[in-house]
């Protein structure tokens, strides 16, 4: 819980440094500006069984249209500043999403700061310990798809003494990246190297 405090402490200063025209900027999550992603970022701690619900008949049962949904919603319904201060206000919050994980809210901050950072411009580091802890979940969980997409594929971080998976393709590249491939997105690709990363490239249809 400290660790996903602090990465979204971290966000919320990262959010709070923006301009104005930043938040415009479409992000890494397709059809998603900088606005939306932080918008989503809010509901992390928001997102209740009976909201949920609500939320799953409205979009049609969809999940990813249901997260659309509410994101573009709180988009327009908050201030950037006022996004700020719901974010920094549950930093310390342990709710989670119904059916979440422990470390999905750690992950879904940490992948969602990449979202933002990268088509700004902006290097966004990433704390060892708790990045490496998320991309592991990301790597064997089921919600990510991360099973299938690395089938025969060995990880191996470039910036930190960590490798998993037992394929003979190895995939190099920082744990940042390794990040973003984990969670399905192209943008990862871009710091990787290594024999399986066109299989990996094939699969995310770059």
């Amino acid at each position: 819980m400290a660790w996903t405090e602090a990465e979204r402490l971290s966000l919320a200063e990262l959010l709070a440094d923006l301009d104005e025209h930043e938040w415009s900027v479409d992000s890494l999550c397709a059809g998603w500006t900088v606005r939306e992603v932080a918008a989503h970022l809010t509901m992390s701690t928001r997102l209740t069984l009976g909201l949920a619900i609500r939320g799953a008949i409205r979009s049609g049962g969809s999940f990813d249209r249901m997260e659309n949904r509410f994101a573009r919603e709180r988009a327009v319904r908050f201030t950037p500043a006022e996004l700020i201060a719901q974010i920094r206000e549950t930093a310390s919050s342990p709710r989670r999403a119904p059916g979440a994980k422990p470390l999905d809210p750690l992950l879904d901050a940490l992948v969602h700061g990449q979202d933002i950072a990268r088509p700004l411009g902006r290097q966004r580091a990433v704390p060892d310990e708790p990045a490496l802890a998320a991309l592991e979940h990301a790597r064997t969980s089921a919600f990510y798809g991360a099973r299938r997409r690395f089938r025969g594929l060995r990880l191996v971080a470039t910036d930190a003494d960590w490798a998993a998976g037992d394929g003979v393709e190895e995939v190099r590249g920082s744990v940042s990246d390794l990040l973003l491939l984990a969670t399905g997105r192209p943008a990862g690709l871009a710091g990787t190297s290594g024999p399986g990363a066109d299989r990996l490239a094939a699969q995310l249809k770059v």
